[in-house]
């Protein structure tokens, strides 16, 4: 069984399409037996998100709550194939954690090369620690270069769990999820695992994501959510 420790992927009521307060998350976690966890609100790129002003001035938030250690960053909008993000590098230098995903509302699906080249010019972002969600089928891409960059960037390719549960909006993500996860063990490329929790009771919630892991065999000193330590490895 994968030690689980962290999760690195949720939302709070300032992304607008999610239901639960920062503490309410983090007593979430804490429930859960997490040991850190990190709120991610998505750029403001996205309908109803928050205003750039949020990022800006996250430093006013405890980092340690609950037993919990806090990490403050964004899921930021690839918005096109050259992998530009919605917030400047002055912002992104002082976020503890970074996302870079692709979101209908601000790129539009193309072809398969435009959708590689966007998330492999977004991870060439030294400000950027993971590539959300790849598994969206309505934005394909070729999964070996994505897994071989990300391994070259040592930049963490997310296995979301929200994709794998049922009636989720993503495309195919289950055959998507298989297919990097198989290259991940072939490259030898780290994963996180992310609930992309968008109320408190999906945090830390990794179930589906884990199931798929067991079932593969995939390997646990490849899934950076066994440890704290491991994780911000890739956040420096």
């Amino acid at each position: 069984m994968i030690r689980d420790v962290l999760d690195t992927h949720t939302h709070t009521l300032a992304s607008g399409h999610a239901y639960s307060t920062i503490r309410e998350n983090i007593r979430a976690a804490a429930d859960r037996g997490l040991e850190l966890l990190a709120i991610t609100e998505h750029g403001p790129c996205l309908p109803g998100t928050c205003h750039v002003m949020y990022f800006q001035n996250l430093r006013v938030v405890e980092r340690h709550v609950y037993g919990v250690e806090l990490l403050l960053g964004a899921e930021l909008n690839i918005l096109d194939e050259l992998g530009h993000v919605d917030l400047e590098e002055g912002i992104l230098k002082r976020l503890d954690i970074a996302i870079a995903s692709l979101h209908i509302p601000c790129i539009q699906p193309g072809s398969r090369e435009f959708h590689t080249e966007a998330c492999i010019n977004a991870m060439k972002n030294p400000y950027v620690h993971i590539l959300g969600h790849p598994d969206d089928g309505r934005y394909p891409v070729d999964m070996r270069a994505v897994v071989q960059c990300a391994k070259e960037e040592r930049v963490l390719l997310e296995l979301n769990n929200s994709s794998l549960r049922p009636g989720a909006s993503r495309k195919n993500a289950r055959e998507q999820d298989v297919e990097m996860l198989k290259l991940c063990m072939e490259y030898q490329a780290p994963i996180v695992i992310g609930s992309d929790a968008h109320v408190d009771t999906d945090v830390g919630r990794h179930d589906s994501a884990l199931e798929l892991l067991k079932e593969l065999g995939f390997p646990e000193e490849l899934v950076v959510n066994r440890s704290v330590e491991e994780l911000k490895k890739y956040l420096t």
